[in-house]
C-alpha cells in the first residue's frame, strides 16, 4: 500500500469536496516564512512524515507570525520522529476549534467488506481510545455494494454518540471522505482530528490515505505520490523489472516460485540460521510461474546488488513451468550475470521434471552453484554459506 503524506491527503481531499484548510508545502525556512505571509494570520507549521505522534514529538507548531513560522521551521526540519527524518513541511491555515471527532473507513479483509471508524472524541491516537474507552468507537459495517450514503452517513454519526445538532453537518463529509476512498481505491481514508471551529465549520484538519497499489493501473496520477526519497532502491529496481521483491534484514537471498513456497522458505532459511550465528533471510522474491532466464537474471541481479546478501537460496518447485526449463533459465542467467554474478547459490529445484533438472545443473557445473535435493538440506546450505561469508 502507499500511504500519502498529510498534505497529498490534503490536496485528494479537496479535490473531491471535503472541507479542508488551506495549506502549502515548505522545504525550507525561507519557504515557510514566504507560506504563512501569504497565508496571513496564524499558521501551523506541521512536519510531513508517514507515522503518527507528531505533535508530542515537537514536529506541529502554532506560528502567530511569519518570523515565527521560520524559527519553527529550523527546528523542525531534520528532526527524527519514530526514525522518520522531516525533510517537508506544510504551513496550514490556522483554525478556532471548538471540538475534534475522529472518522475513518478502512478495507476489514476479515469480513470480506469495508468497515467506519467513528467517534465523537477525536485528536488522540484511536489506538489509545479504543484501548481506555472502547464504548467510544463506534465500529459501523459498510456494504461494498451500497457504500456510504447520507442515511448511511447519519447511522455512523449516531453510533458515535454524536449530538443531534451535528448529525446532518458531519454526515455530509463522511459521504464525501467514503467518496474519496472508493473513487481512489484506497484501503484506508482518516480523519484525526475532524473539528468543529468555534464558527460552526466542520473541517478535516490532518488526514491520512492508503491507496490501494494492486490498483495503479487505474489511477496514472498515483505515480506522483511515489515517495522516490524513501522508497527502497533495490524494492524499486525490482518493481521497474515486474518483480514482486520485498527487501528484509538478513543475508540470505531468496528466489521461489509461488507466494506460499517463498513464505515457506523464509521460515527455514530462518529455522536453519539460528544454528549459525543468527543468519536471516534478505529477501521476498516470488518469480511466479515462468522461471525463464531472463526473470531468473533480473531477480539474481537485484538479490546481487543487496551488500547484506552473503548466499543466495533458489527454491523452486516445477509445475506449469518444469523443472528441466527453470534449470536452464539458471544457467543461461549465470552465463548473461557473468562477473557480477559473486555470490554462492544453492538450487533445490522439485517436481516436474527434476531429474534432468539436476543434471543440467550438474553438467554446468557452474562453481557458484551447489545443488540441494532437499528443502531443509537447501536451506541448511544457504545459512551455512551465509555465515562463513560474514
Amino acid at each position: 500500500m502507499a500511504d500519502l503524506y498529510e498534505y497529498q491527503a490534503r490536496d485528494l481531499f479537496e479535490k473531491y469536496s471535503v472541507p479542508v484548510l488551506a495549506g502549502i508545502v515548505a522545504d525550507t525556512p525561507e519557504e515557510a516564512r514566504a507560506a504563512a505571509e501569504k497565508l496571513g494570520g496564524v499558521v501551523v507549521v506541521k512536519a510531513q512524515v508517514k507515522t503518527g505522534g507528531r505533535g508530542k514529538a515537537g514536529g506541529v507548531k502554532v506560528a502567530k507570525t511569519p518570523d515565527e513560522a521560520y524559527e519553527h521551521a529550523k527546528a523542525i526540519l531534520g528532526l527524527d520522529i519514530k526514525g522518520h527524518i522531516v525533510k517537508r513541511l506544510m504551513i496550514a491555515a490556522g483554525a478556532r476549534i471548538a471540538e475534534e471527532f475522529y472518522f475513518s473507513v478502512l478495507l476489514d479483509r476479515a469480513n470480506r467488506s469495508y468497515l467506519s471508524l467513528c467517534s465523537y472524541e477525536g485528536g488522540m491516537e484511536i489506538e489509545q481510545l479504543a484501548v481506555e474507552r472502547p464504548e467510544a468507537l463506534a465500529k459501523v459495517e459498510v456494504n461494498p455494494l451500497t457504500g456510504i450514503d447520507l442515511a448511511k452517513a447519519k447511522e455512523i454519526a449516531v453510533a458515535a454518540k454524536f449530538p443531534a445538532e451535528l448529525v446532518d453537518k458531519v454526515a455530509e463529509v463522511f459521504v464525501k471522505l467514503y467518496n474519496v476512498y472508493v473513487s481512489e481505491d484506497a484501503t484506508l481514508v482518516e480523519v484525526n482530528p475532524l473539528v468543529l471551529t468555534e464558527e460552526g465549520d466542520i473541517i478535516a484538519l490532518d488526514g491520512k490515505v492508503s491507496l490501494d497499489e494492486n490498483a495503479e493501473f487505474r489511477h496514472a496520477d498515483h505515480e506522483a505520490y511515489v515517495d522516490k526519497d524513501a522508497e527502497n532502491p533495490l524494492e524499486a529496481k525490482a518493481k521497474a523489472l515486474g518483480l514482486n521483491y520485498v527487501k528484509l534484514d538478513g543475508e540470505v537471498g531468496i528466489i521461489g516460485n509461488g507466494a506460499g513456497l517463498v513464505m515457506s522458505t523464509l521460515d527455514v532459511v530462518a529455522y536453519a540460521g539460528e544454528k549459525h550465528g543468527g543468519v536471516k533471510p534478505a529477501n521476498f522474491l516470488d518469480i511466479g510461474g515462468g522461471a525463464s532466464a531472463q526473470v531468473m537474471a533480473d531477480g539474481l541481479s537485484v538479490i546481487f546488488s543487496d551488500e547484506q546478501v552473503k548466499s543466495v537460496f533458489v527454491n523452486v518447485f516445477g509445475g506449469i513451468t518444469s523443472g528441466d526449463q527453470v534449470a536452464k533459465g539458471i544457467v543461461q542467467a549465470l552465463e548473461a550475470l557473468g562477473s557480477s554474478a559473486t555470490k554462492p547459490i544453492v538450487v533445490r529445484v522439485d517436481g516436474n521434471n527434476v531429474e534432468a533438472a539436476r543434471q543440467i545443473l550438474a553438467e554446468a557445473n557452474h562453481p557458484l552453484v551447489t545443488v540441494a535435493k532437499t528443502f531443509d538440506e537447501g536451506a541448511a546450505k544457504a545459512a551455512e554459506l551465509a555465515a562463513a561469508a560474514r
